[in-house]
């Protein structure tokens, strides 16, 4: 089974890439699928690319629902 985990863009730099905040946790990700995702946005991501923009409200309701299964929020 694959899990995309919603995250935020924190910065967006040079080569493609993006600091994104998945549940305090910062990451650099690949911006190759979504090259319109702007700071501020919540973004799908699985792999290591951003793969879906997607709105404030359906991440927050999939960040809740993650928070809900702890052994999932601690996996890296």
């Amino acid at each position: 089974m694959c899990l995309a985990i919603p995250a935020i863009i924190v910065e967006k730099k040079d080569n493609g890439l993006a600091d994104v905040d998945i549940l305090g946790v910062h990451r650099d990700i690949a911006l190759d699928l979504t090259p319109q995702a702007e700071v501020g946005d919540y973004v799908l991501v699985h792999a290591g690319f951003a793969i879906e923009v997607v709105d404030q409200q359906f991440a927050q309701e999939t960040l809740d629902l993650i928070k809900q299964f702890p052994e999932l929020a601690e996996q890296e």
